[in-house]
């Protein structure tokens, strides 16, 4: 029975369960920063949601009293039916505009872009390959370090 490839083994599953508790912490971390980004992106939509809820009835009783105002002044050279649908178009016009405004500010927002940034950079670390130092036959290496350590002949 060899020493030496006992402790190696118990060595190896060290390693393996130390990287597995990396990653499991990684994961983690990825889920935190996920849960982070959703509630601020979430808080923002809803900013933008209420600004337009917000301005709806500005819009809706600038409509009103500019269509009345501007249709008595322009009933005289337009009469009543034109002046009246000239105040009203300009107006939609314009309340549109700013919902359109509100509505493509809302689009352009990218949502969880630094988890998204974040779980790319992991996974790029994750799957580069490493290049392997060459070790001497009965030498044990360790690839992270690229340190070469010698084992005793008695395992110890």
């Amino acid at each position: 029975m060899h020493v030496g490839s006992e402790q190696t083994d118990r060595g190896v599953a060290a390693l393996v369960g130390r990287m597995a508790d990396g990653f499991s912490r990684l994961v983690t971390q990825h889920l935190q920063l996920a849960r982070l980004e959703i509630a601020e992106d979430a808080k923002a939509v809803g900013l933008d949601v209420a600004s337009i809820a917000v301005f709806v009835p500005f819009l809706l009783v600038g409509y009103a009293f500019v269509c009345g105002a501007l249709a008595a002044l322009l009933a005289t050279w337009l009469g009543w039916a034109g002046a009246l649908a000239l105040v009203g178009g300009v107006n939609l016009v314009g309340g549109c505009f700013g919902i359109l405004r509100a509505v493509k500010r809302m689009k352009s927002r990218q949502m969880m872009d630094d988890s998204a940034s974040e779980l790319s950079r992991s996974m790029a670390a994750l799957t580069s390959a490493r290049p392997q130092a060459v070790a001497a036959p009965g030498v044990n290496s360790l690839k992270d370090t690229g340190k070469v350590f010698k084992e005793s002949r008695d395992g110890r």
